[in-house]
């Protein structure tokens, strides 16, 4: 039945009024490192653009009801986040976004917000800004990845430790600001399908590092987000990301899998759910690898021998195809892999 409703709303909605663009920012500040900052000058210009062209910048919990409700969304959606929580998202970031009367929200972690350090909010400022109306959400307890199992421990072990470790780190947030969303960001971006089995058991919303944009089918346990720091800070590269809509696909079995040890994958299937574009136009591009040739399999799956194996690292497969129904704007989807070094040992962070 829900299928059945599903589809009913996407045959009564034109197709761009169901996508929204989640952008994800660290610093705000000239004095950070570049790959996690943009400048405060930068993020001006990034949110004069949002308001100069239209865009309907809301809540992040907005949005996320929409889509738990499969209600529409408006086109043109927007919404602005921030991992870490970094002084000079407050000293830089927060004067520009009141200047606009934009809503955000900050991860964080609990953990490292207890040790004071003069580089972070504090719970003080951290509920000040929630009372101002700021979403604060869950970043985990440290920032420890939810991919890299501890040696000694089986995955269900380990799997019953994060779940202690998130559910304090939620408790504690609701604690200290007054919110509980039950929102995690994976720290790094790194997950495995286990923990999406387990964002969804513990009912929470997970969203990930990879880029693409935002529709009522989306995956609740790996919500995209398009980094928006350098050096994809660029206008003419915020552009692109506005005018993305969600090339929504599923993968099963190996597929859906994301860690590898390195020449472990040679390929990967995609199954296509919408089919708003011509197969003759999807690209999709490998980090390290550059564009891949596409074998298609009928019009709705298509499979990716890779030119050469997997850097060792965290690798993002993008896809994108024009749309047939609104010219100038690109379904965008972002498939990631957390390639481990021979031997099954980690990369360095």
């Amino acid at each position: 039945m829900k299928l059945i409703l599903v589809a009913l709303l996407l045959s009564c909605f034109h197709f761009s009024s169901l996508a929204a663009v989640i952008l994800q920012y660290h610093h705000v500040s000239d004095k950070t490192p570049g790959s996690t900052s943009i400048s405060p000058a930068q993020f001006q210009a990034h949110m004069q653009y949002l308001a100069d062209n239209n865009f309907n910048v809301v809540a992040l919990s907005d949005l996320m009801n929409s889509i738990k409700k499969q209600q529409p969304i408006t086109d043109k959606t927007v919404i602005i986040t921030f991992d870490d929580a970094y002084l000079d998202i407050l000293s830089n970031g927060k004067p520009i976004l009141d200047k606009f009367n934009y809503p955000f929200t900050i991860f964080i972690n609990p953990a490292i917000v207890d040790r004071g350090s003069r580089s972070y909010l504090s719970w003080a400022q951290l509920k000040a800004m929630a009372d101002d109306g700021v979403i604060i959400a869950n970043h985990g307890m440290e920032h420890d990845s939810m991919a890299r199992m501890t040696k000694g421990l089986t995955e269900q072990a380990w799997l019953q430790k994060q779940t202690d470790l998130l559910l304090s780190a939620e408790q504690i947030i609701k604690e200290k600001t007054g919110q509980s969303w039950r929102y995690l960001a994976y720290p790094y971006g790194e997950y495995t399908p286990a923990v999406q089995q387990w964002v969804k058991q513990n009912d929470f919303i997970a969203f990930s590092q990879q880029s693409g944009a935002v529709g009522l089918a989306t995956d609740l346990t790996s919500v995209p987000r398009f980094p928006a720091s350098q050096p994809y800070d660029q206008i003419s590269s915020l552009r692109d990301k506005l005018k993305s809509l969600p090339f929504n696909m599923t993968l099963n079995d190996k597929n859906a899998k994301t860690i590898f040890e390195y020449k472990e994958s040679t390929s990967v299937t995609f199954n296509v759910v919408v089919d708003d574009f011509h197969p003759s136009q999807v690209n999709c591009y490998i980090s390290g690898l550059g564009r891949q040739k596409i074998k298609w399999h009928e019009d709705d799956s298509f499979t990716i021998n890779y030119s050469a194996p997997l850097p060792i690292g965290r690798v993002r497969c993008n896809c994108t195809a024009p749309s047939i129904s609104e010219p100038g704007r690109y379904y965008w989807y972002s498939k990631p892999w957390f390639v481990l070094k021979e031997g099954k040992q980690w990369y360095s962070l």
